[in-house]
């Protein structure tokens, strides 16, 4: 579909959500998609398992003093936004390979007395698997510390077995990292953290049924979305909230549209009003209530790929850096990651429809010191993104690269301090994220995205 087709000349919009209910690949392109909507049905299924999930949650609750989980981009930011939006004590999300942050963690937690959530879809996850064979070493391999959330038959299952985890929650290999946030991989830690499943789950049924009718929320804001695209309004303000939704929001939006040289930009926190801009609205008024945003924005960012005419469940370009970071690591060197470019040239062109992503490589405790930077892009007159890497490469990275070429990047490294070995791996955690920064610099600049970095310490 090309832009300014409306989207009742393909369809009406009764009759694009009942194809979506029927599996139908053709809403989209055709090719597999009928393969990744296992999310539709999700919060039912999941209503199934809340009696044992409840059982295991309150037997090691009683044992243990703090959770941390180890995750990435789909498997990691629902249950911070959970986190966040109920206020939860006694877990912590390691989403980084920040050797600063590998250090804090023994200053933050009582490894005896804390359980590890390790949780990877693919069971792959570069950064996952090595958070769980470091803190395997430092627990002194203790199987009963530890949790894994994975696909069945995936290698994190095997290893997990081998070692003789205390528990395995297997995900549904229907559904995608992205839109799992009402799998096991949200609901584990949402047990974990004591939240009412029954609410969050009941909310989210409610939306699924809602969103087969008439009058449905996730339809009207797919459609709200599609049409500020179509107008040339493709980036998405998204409400910011106590809560942090749009940390989560940002991957569902990223990774599913941007690809093909077009999609949306999500932009969390920022202004709606400009010519390039509209809102993203989120509807949490009740803390539980966000079982049924996650579902409502799911179905949403569905029904835009439809107007889109892409596949919004595949991610053809994150593989990229994944790629560019492993020939670094395989080449022996370890990345200097001296500054390069100039960010005054960069920012002095820079005018909507630009947006300006700032790339943060850096210790999470020091994103503040990202604020002067941030207000200096914003002086542009742009919309201004940022996350922290390598969390981001699994939120907005599929967007930088494959999505419309109006991106302007900023990288920004810090001191990563003393090496931090990981167990099994020739390399450690401080030459691993330099070879993250390098690789998806190197993909960006493939690609002709104008890049530049720069260092923290010279903000």
């Amino acid at each position: 579909m090309e832009p300014g087709e409306p989207l009742m000349a393909v369809a009406s919009q009764q009759e694009l959500v009942e194809r979506v209910w029927a599996r139908d690949a053709t809403v989209w392109t055709g090719s597999d998609e009928d393969k990744w909507l296992g999310w539709l049905d999700e919060p039912k299924r999941m209503q199934e398992r809340i009696g044992d999930l409840l059982r295991f949650a309150e037997e090691v609750r009683a044992e243990f003093e703090t959770f941390v989980l180890l995750g990435m981009g789909g498997s990691s930011l629902a249950p911070e936004v959970l986190k966040r939006t109920f206020g939860a004590k006694g877990i912590h999300v390691l989403d980084t390979t920040h050797p600063a942050m590998i250090r804090h963690a023994g200053d933050l937690v009582d490894f005896a007395k804390t359980m590890f959530v390790s949780a990877s879809k693919s069971g792959t996850t570069l950064e996952t698997l090595s958070h769980t064979d470091y803190f395997w070493e430092q627990t002194g391999g203790n199987g009963r510390q530890f949790v894994a959330i994975t696909d069945p038959g995936s290698s994190l299952e095997r290893q997990a077995r081998q070692r003789d985890f205390r528990a395995i929650f297997s995900g549904e290999p229907t559904i995608g990292g992205r839109y799992s946030a009402l799998s096991p991989f949200g609901i584990v830690p949402a047990a974990l953290m004591g939240i009412d499943l029954e609410r969050l789950l009941g909310n989210a049924v409610q939306m699924a049924e809602a969103c087969r009718g008439e009058t449905n929320p996730g339809l009207q804001l797919g459609v709200q979305l599609g049409d500020g695209w179509r107008d040339g309004r493709d980036k998405v303000c998204i409400d910011a909230t106590e809560g942090g939704f749009g940390l989560w929001a940002e991957q569902l939006v990223a990774e599913s549209t941007g690809k093909h040289g077009k999609g949306l930009v999500p932009a969390p926190g920022e202004s709606p009003d400009g010519p390039d801009r509209q809102r993203g609205e989120v509807q949490v008024g009740d803390p539980h209530s966000i079982g049924g945003e996650f579902f409502r924005w799911e179905f949403a960012v569905a029904v835009v790929g439809s107007t889109l005419g892409i596949n919004p469940f595949d991610q053809p370009d994150v593989q990229a850096a994944k790629d560019k970071t492993k020939e670094v690591l395989a080449s022996g060197e370890d990345p200097k990651l001296e500054a390069e470019g100039s960010l005054d040239e960069l920012l002095s062109t820079a005018e909507p429809p630009n947006y300006v992503a700032i790339q943060a490589f850096i210790d999470p405790m020091r994103e503040d010191e990202l604020r002067p930077l941030i207000d200096r892009a914003h002086e542009t007159g742009c919309v201004v993104t940022h996350g922290l890497g390598p969390r981001y490469l699994h939120s907005t990275g599929q967007l930088h690269k494959g999505g419309p070429p109006t991106g302007l990047f900023v990288q920004v490294v810090d001191d990563y301090g003393p090496e931090v070995p990981i167990p099994n791996q020739p390399f450690g955690f401080g030459r691993l994220i330099r070879a993250q920064a390098e690789g998806d610099f190197q993909s960006l600049k493939e690609r002709g995205r104008q890049i530049v970095r720069v260092r923290l310490e010279d903000l």
